[in-house]
């Protein structure tokens, strides 16, 4: 959230207290302290007009009540395209109002491998290569199964070149679906059905075995 900031400075109202004040009306210390800003909602914040908003960190929206929702791991081979693709996924989920983590860095994947640069007698002559692979994580919280894919769907179709994406998302079934699906297993068999019916089904396979 973006605190709002207030048209004068401290130093500022300081000076202005000390140089043009008098002892007849003296001010208090206490009035000179400025008030906590209050955050912005996501209302005020779209509404606002900010030159160069993409330069600047994304907003990180508070938790309501920490249920996660999805998790979003980054591989890439360049650091560089990593972060730039980060700092795009996390102004997307604070456009949506999703409340999500800051980039998690996970441990680089490092490879090596010794290859011969000619065969027979120069075997003894190799030449090593390394590969590292640098991964991020993201994780979201407390946003509707809808919007959540609507903002995979989005960064998904303008993933950057070289960076690779894999979601794995967690939705809420609702209360008492147990008991609809042992409902829905048991009337599709036949210990769910009436006496009659399996009278009849008994004299078919009887008719059909004759």
């Amino acid at each position: 959230m973006f605190p709002r900031r207030s048209c004068l400075a401290l130093p500022t109202i300081a000076r202005f207290v000390r140089f043009n004040g008098s002892s007849s009306h003296p001010v208090a210390t206490r009035q000179l302290e400025l008030e906590a800003p209050a955050p912005l909602t996501e209302e005020e914040f779209s509404s606002m007009i900010i030159h160069g908003r993409s330069l600047y960190p994304p907003s990180y929206h508070p938790r309501t009540h920490s249920v996660p929702v999805a998790q979003l791991q980054f591989r890439a081979y360049h650091p560089q395209f990593l972060e730039l693709y980060m700092h795009f996924v996390g102004h997307a989920a604070a456009a949506l109002g999703i409340p999500i983590s800051r980039p998690v860095y996970l441990p680089t994947q490092r490879s090596l491998w010794t290859v011969p640069r000619g065969p027979f007698v120069h075997k003894k002559s190799q030449e090593n290569f390394e590969r590292k692979v640098h991964k991020r994580a993201i994780k979201a919280w407390d946003a509707d199964p809808e919007v959540v894919d609507r903002w995979v769907r989005y960064i998904a179709r303008h993933t950057m070149p070289g960076v690779g994406l894999r979601v794995t998302q967690w939705k809420r079934a609702p209360p008492g679906i147990g008991q609809q699906m042992v409902d829905a297993a048991v009337g599709s068999t036949r210990l769910g059905s009436s006496a009659d019916n399996v009278k009849a089904l008994a004299k078919k396979i009887v008719q059909q075995e004759l």
